[in-house]
């Protein structure tokens, strides 16, 4: 490398303040390495197992599932509230209600040991408990809250039992709080309490009194389970900014003189530079830095048990758990036990199942990383959060590498048959001169089957396979050994830059956008250390030699290997990655296939359409930056500008017009993941929608941008 971008030193102190917080490094090398946690909603909403882990708020809220389901079972809430499943009591048919699980070595169902050789055969790295939900029931022994497992319920410190029993097999801990929400609307249908514990069980205790008791509850899981990853759920957003600056800074603070390093995560309320961003069900269409984690749920149905509670399959979590790990994320995965401690055998089934692959395919997802292409295929996954798992096909491939960048990892998530061609590894955007060998991972971990020499052209990579399976698998992994680095690869959109010259070394993955330092150090680069790069064709990269996109500049709007040659190698502290103004693109619809289409010499306020691509100047575009991260696109054959025409319905058409610098002129072009955008309207906010398959001539309106492929669109360069 040329030249190396020096990282900001971590405090020696933090102080509660973003300045000094910020600087926590957020994810070390181990977090990036272990891949696969398990965490579990298990407390006192386990006992109804009705509707979901919401039930404390669902039962006070009139006309509800859990309303209606509570009053049946157990009466009136104002008579039977939640607080009777904390200290027992007994519902109309003489049953106690409680939740007060015994452990085994006391005659009950409970043994944290076995939950944790589970979570180890499995194949988890990390796990731990949900210590506190949003219903304010703690589960250790708190000295702030009352309402704990320890001197309620079942007797029994469950934090300090889960921590002994991971620790014991090697895991890191994992404390998931989901406290926040406790006063922050979780029991807002609660009728107000005069007796002072219930008003603190129920969130009534008064701003300044609640946001104390959140940092007090973290300060004593701090202290009490040194967690090396301390999740937190949302709603972080409302709780008092002093607060959780203070609990930041303890808990780094506590970490340094540990000599540990450690992972705190956000859905919200953090800056987002010394902590993970966790996708609550979902994840990124495409590689994202920094790097992130979802939590998902073992159930599609529920994260607490509930009796009927529905399962998503083997395939949708191993798929879905492949692909996130090859954007560059990790996966916390929830399961739901009884509230005896039982785990159905159900969910023990699907976590053996993941536990198969890891065992046998572990080297190509432990201590890999995201590539600089993630995959290939028809399914498509992630995009935000709450986006379900899907089960992939044979055509769907992933893929990671490991962390010297001289094996390549791909990741077939199905059998597919006696040839694969892999089209990301196609002669126009790879030279696999330097390839040695494509093997196929055996069936036990070690072993591998040798393939014969694969052929390479414009269409892929093709490989010879087996005629038919040679063991049964979730998922099929293809090792390709390289004699140095693995060549750089010509992106399909936005640019790659690289540390090195001739496109090698540690690369970054830009897509359309600005980017400070902070931005490429948080990508893998680093501000000042670029010596090569990549535009994809039709797209530019301008550099600056400052931050945040000023000082002297450089425009590339063709691959560069060696950056020495402009004399700019190693200046590089910002960068824009943006469509070059002189090209002309083909923007199709991803759902039909048809191209954006002016309809020739036509008058202003004419609709936009679409038509079956025929090299036609009228199917021709440019998309041109007029500042602030908007665009214009402009028509090759009239000049015209697509035109949002100030529409507010969903199905209203896309028009054109001549340029006139109005907003509804102007468009945001957002990266979806692959070589696919949203096109949204400033004036409008909707976007571009093919419509779906319709006809060749058809009208392009405008939609609420949603999971539909009919509202992406691909840029061809011409």
């Amino acid at each position: 490398m040329l030249g190396v971008g020096v990282a900001q030193a971590a405090p020696s102190t933090y102080t509660p303040d973003w300045n000094s917080v910020d600087r926590h490094p957020p994810t070390p090398e181990w977090f990036q390495d272990a891949k696969f946690g398990i965490y579990f909603h298990w407390g006192v909403f386990s006992v109804p197992a009705y509707d979901n882990e919401w039930y404390p708020r669902g039962m006070y809220q009139a006309g509800s599932k859990a309303n209606h389901h509570h009053v049946a079972t157990y009466g009136q809430p104002s008579a039977w509230p939640y607080h009777n499943f904390i200290n027992g009591a007994r519902d109309p048919a003489g049953n106690i209600a409680k939740f007060a699980p015994k452990l085994k070595s006391a005659g009950g169902k409970f043994d944290p040991d076995e939950w944790v050789q589970l979570f180890v055969d499995a194949g988890a790295r990390f796990a731990g408990p949900v210590a506190e939900h949003h219903d304010g029931f703690s589960m250790w022994d708190s000295q702030v809250n009352e309402w704990n497992s320890v001197k309620r319920g079942p007797g029994l410190d469950l934090l300090r039992l889960f921590s002994t029993a991971i620790r014991a097999r090697g895991l890191k801990l994992l404390v998931a709080m989901h406290h926040a929400y406790h006063y922050n609307g979780f029991y807002e249908f609660v009728p107000a309490q005069t007796d002072p514990s219930l008003k603190k069980l129920y969130g009534q205790l008064g701003p300044a009194a609640e946001n104390q008791l959140w940092y007090d509850k973290l300060k004593e899981v701090i202290d009490r389970a040194r967690p090396d990853i301390l999740w937190q759920d949302f709603k972080l957003d409302a709780v008092d900014e002093a607060q959780r600056l203070n609990f930041l800074a303890y808990y780094y603070n506590q970490a340094d003189s540990w000599g540990r390093e450690v992972v705190a995560t956000y859905k919200d309320g953090m800056n987002g530079k010394g902590e993970v961003f966790d996708y609550e069900r979902g994840g990124p269409a495409d590689i994202t830095t920094p790097y992130w984690l979802t939590d998902d749920s073992i159930s599609s149905s529920s994260w607490c048990y509930t009796q009927g509670i529905g399962y998503y399959t083997i395939e949708q979590m191993v798929h879905s758990f492949i692909d996130r790990v090859s954007k560059n994320g990790n996966v916390l995965l929830n399961i739901a036990p009884m509230a005896d401690g039982t785990i159905p055998q159900a969910q023990k089934d699907i976590l053996l199942g993941i536990g198969d692959h890891l065992k046998r395919f572990g080297e190509s997802v432990y201590s890999t990383r995201a590539w600089t292409e993630y995959g290939e295929g028809p399914t498509k996954m992630g995009g935000g959060s709450f986006t379900t798992p899907h089960a992939g096909t044979p055509q769907d491939i992933r893929f990671t590498r490991d962390k010297a960048g001289n094996v390549l990892y791909a990741t077939v998530l199905g059998w597919p048959g006696s040839s694969l061609t892999i089209k990301t590894l196609s002669s126009d955007r790879i030279n696999l001169a330097t390839l040695t060998s494509v093997k196929l991972l055996g069936s036990t971990a070690g072993t591998y089957n040798d393939l014969p020499t694969p052929t390479q052209n414009f269409s892929g990579l093709t490989v010879t396979l087996p005629s038919s399976a040679p063991y049964r698998a979730s998922a099929y992994v293809l090792k390709l050994c390289f004699s140095g680095t693995i060549p750089g690869l010509r992106p399909l959109a936005g640019a790659v830059v690289f540390t090195d010259v001739n496109y090698t070394g540690n690369a970054g993955v830009f897509t359309v956008g600005d980017y400070t330092a902070a931005d490429l150090s948080a990508s893998g680069p680093g501000a000042g250390t670029l010596s090569s790069l990549r535009p994809a064709p039709g797209y530019q990269v301008i550099g600056y030699s400052a931050d945040n996109l000023s000082g002297t500049s450089w425009t590339f709007t063709a691959e560069n290997p060696d950056l020495r040659v402009t004399g700019n190698n190693d200046r590089i502290t910002s960068l824009r990655v943006q469509f070059n103004p002189a090209t002309y693109f083909r923007i199709t619809n991803a759902a039909n296939g048809l191209t954006l289409d002016s309809g020739g010499s036509v008058t202003s306020g004419s609709n936009l359409k679409q038509w079956t691509w025929d090299g036609s100047s009228n199917l021709q575009w440019q998309a041109e930056a007029v500042g602030g991260g908007y665009y214009r696109l402009v028509n090759r054959t009239n000049g015209m500008v697509a035109d949002g025409w100030g529409a507010t319905d969903n199905g209203s058409p896309a028009r054109q017009a001549p340029w006139n610098g109005g907003t509804n002129q102007q468009w945001v072009i957002t990266h979806r993941g692959g070589d696919r955008y949203s096109l949204a309207n400033r004036t409008t906010g909707l976007v571009l929608d093919g419509g779906g398959n319709v006809a060749s001539g058809s009208v392009t309106k405008q939609w609420t941008y949603g999971s539909s492929t009919n509202l992406l669109w691909t840029f061809t360069a011409l």
